[in-house]
């Protein structure tokens, strides 16, 4: 009957090891799938971050082009180009 509670007993404490392994690498695998995702985010909002750039240059070449016209139409004497 020892002898039997003794192997119970260390099929219980291997089975433990088992289980705290296994969710070491599942929280290592979560991990690493929540530093990819990171890397990802970080990449997009880098590239949105450059096109809103892009747009604001544009933005501002057509203010000008907005304030040069306005300019013009506004001249009523003429001699504006």
């Amino acid at each position: 009957m020892r002898g039997l509670a003794v192997a119970v007993g260390g099929l219980l404490l291997v089975g433990g090891a088992v289980l705290v392994v296994v969710a070491d690498q599942e929280r290592v695998a979560a991990l690493e799938a929540v530093k990819a995702q990171v890397v990802t985010t970080e990449r997009l909002f880098a590239d949105a971050r450059a096109q809103n750039l892009r747009l604001a240059e544009q933005l501002t070449a057509l203010r000008s082009q907005i304030a040069e016209q306005d300019a013009a139409l506004s001249d009523a004497t003429g001699f504006l180009p």
